[in-house]
């Protein structure tokens, strides 16, 4: 895969995890949107722990990368749907964990008014392999 940072100072500067372009070539992965639901147990786990669901969010995602032959790295855009923005920033501080905000994937976060089964935060992503 070929992924380059695309970053203008024409353009407002990203003010979290990510970056303004992922230019990438090769084969594309569409991940669909992932809560906290732990598949050990089939049931949506730390109903009032935004922080604690973002992890869980992020293990499905990369276990659903895995399973694609991809990783973190090979994400080049995600989206965050939260249930309340007042958690974005406990909710970066988790995802800056999975991507470092030098190479982190495009990204759009939304408040939306509700989410399956409740959940706090919902992420989808685009990964891009060779």
């Amino acid at each position: 895969m070929t992924r380059q940072v695309i970053r203008t100072d024409n353009a407002p500067a990203p003010v979290g995890p990510y970056n303004q372009a992922i230019a990438a070539s090769g084969q594309m992965i569409f991940v669909a949107g992932q809560i906290a639901i732990d598949p050990r147990i089939g049931d949506i786990v730390y109903t009032d722990d935004v922080k604690k669901q973002t992890e869980q969010v992020m293990a499905n995602l990369q276990a659903i990368l895995t399973a694609s032959g991809a990783s973190f790295a090979n994400v080049v855009k995600t989206t965050v749907f939260l249930a309340d923005m007042n958690d974005f920033a406990a909710v970066n501080a988790v995802y800056a964990k999975y991507f470092p905000e030098e190479t982190a994937p495009a990204r759009a976060c939304v408040q939306v008014s509700r989410l399956p089964k409740d959940v706090l935060v919902e992420i989808d992503c685009i990964a891009v392999i060779s």
